[in-house]
């Protein structure tokens, strides 16, 4: 069986009964032992994942089939798992197993959806690098020495390696879209609100979403199906449509921002402009179009998102959840070490400027200022969709760098992030696909959409796929 096939290609090798799942997770377990030097895995439920299998080979005996029944998936770290560690790659979780499923867990179970294990991630989804994780960095499976990308790049080195069928990552300013783009898998950031967050341990409220990590649009679509829809669970849930995976394609406009292409390098700009050309030849018209507010989104996006860490994390004191210090002299002595013995330094940092951003005397000049900006930011994009159904952007200004390359240097990696924290700002679905090659590493381009668009982009997304195979490279490797 092929490990990179397409959960469409799985089902139906379970249906017509080419192979088991109990064989198909067996397959994925042993290349998740033969590839632990990528690190993408901080858990592996090797005896429930088999288990499972056992059970979903009779319900498909049975025709009692739901569209993941037997197909083995990954969950990011900070999905909490009943009776499995929840840790979000952080020290301050270390012995976490959460009591409950997160409703996107839930919610893929009861498509028959397979947990095979829990993949590391940035500490708390803070980073664009995975290398803030407290279980060490994950390697991106096409150039060992490179990133996979942040947060989420344990799952979307997971999907590209073929150690699991699909992930689940979270979204806050990129963390699906930028690893997806670096991995060579496709991933998507849904709308705010369309996918649950009850049960995902939260960085930024007002921002983080839930979103699969797959190999091609017509799978992310497939699990985007299991995973939205209203929860009570969540007063941020939206209730919205469903998203229509098989909707018809039809002509587009496809808006090209000029903010976004001006300082690509050249490499990549000869990968998106095939790409767009690509599009064109599909019958859709690229015109451009103006985003003004688009430079000032990464220094708004980082106030905002480190005003909201720093509530979110105020809870892990020692006391009610986390990481607690050894012998303590006092209360405060608990609360000092506690925190700073369970927090990596990325986290500190994020709270120590949200919490900055926040003070008194400095809430008006950062945190309300920021919230002014990103509405003109979500106003730039309303606008923009009364000239086009579609705006394609670059994901990432470069393809995986080395790691450690910018490590120490927080304010460039932050600029990784200059053309995905807009979207989110402004509660946008963005989809994240494979387009190209530059230097031997996978390149990937953004469709972002109007609210609840995700049809929209999935149609364009498996209409651009059918016509190219970009979607269907994987690096080599020595497991298959």
């Amino acid at each position: 069986m092929n490990p990179y096939a397409s959960v469409t290609q799985l089902r139906s090798g379970l249906d017509n009964g080419d192979f088991s799942a109990e064989e198909l997770a067996h397959c994925y377990l042993d290349r998740i032992d033969a590839a632990k030097d990528l690190n993408c895995f901080i858990t592996v439920d090797a005896e429930g994942v088999l288990d499972a299998a056992k059970r979903a080979d009779k319900a498909i005996a049975n025709k009692r089939i739901g569209p993941l029944t037997g197909i083995p998936i990954a969950h990011k770290d900070l999905f909490c798992t009943r009776g499995l560690l929840t840790s979000c790659a952080s020290r301050m979780l270390n012995n976490f197993v959460a009591p409950y499923d997160a409703t996107v867990v839930d919610r893929l179970k009861r498509a028959g959806a397979i947990t095979i294990g829990k993949t590391n991630m940035d500490e708390f989804a803070m980073g664009s690098s995975n290398e803030t994780s407290f279980y060490g960095p994950v390697k991106n499976p096409w150039d060992r020495e490179c990133v996979p990308g942040g947060s989420s790049g344990g799952s979307a080195a997971a999907v590209a390696a073929g150690l699991a069928a699909a992930c689940t990552g979270s979204d806050t300013g990129g963390s699906i879209r930028q690893p997806a783009s670096f991995c060579g898998v496709t991933g998507l950031k849904p709308t705010y609100g369309r996918v649950s967050r009850y049960g995902m341990i939260a960085f930024a409220s007002s921002l983080d979403q839930g979103g699969p990590l797959a190999r091609s649009a017509s799978d992310a679509g497939t699990l985007l199906n299991a995973m939205e829809g209203y929860d009570p669970n969540d007063s941020t849930s939206a209730i919205a449509d469903a998203t229509d995976i098989s909707s018809s394609s039809r002509a587009l406009k496809i808006g090209i921002p000029t903010q976004y292409w001006s300082d690509l390098s050249p490499s990549l700009t000869k990968v998106l402009e095939e790409a767009r050309r690509t599009l064109e030849s599909l019958g859709h018209q690229a015109v451009s179009l103006e985003l003004p507010h688009t430079n000032a989104a990464t220094a708004v996006y980082y106030v905002i998102a480190g005003a909201e860490a720093s509530t979110n994390l105020s809870r892990y004191d020692g006391i009610r959840y986390g990481h607690r210090a050894a012998a303590p002299e006092n209360l405060e002595d608990l609360y000092q070490f506690s925190r700073s013995e369970g927090f990596g330094s990325e986290v500190k940092r994020r709270i120590l400027t949200g919490t900055y951003a926040l003070s008194v005397g400095y809430y008006d000049a950062y945190y309300l200022k920021a919230q002014q900006i990103r509405r003109l930011i979500r106003q730039d994009f309303l606008d923009a969709f009364g000239e086009a159904d579609v705006i394609l952007t670059p994901v990432s200004p470069s393809t995986a760098f080395k790691r450690e390359a910018l490590i120490e240097d927080p304010i460039s990696m932050y600029q990784q992030d200059i053309y995905t924290t807009p979207a989110s700002l402004a509660g946008l679905p963005a989809l994240s696909l494979p387009c190209g090659v530059s230097d031997e590493m996978p390149v990937g381009m953004q469709f972002i959409g109007p609210h609840f668009g995700e049809s929209s982009l999935l149609t364009l997304g498996r209409e651009y796929q059918d016509e190219t195979d970009w979607h269907a490279l994987h690096p080599a490797d020595n497991h298959d």
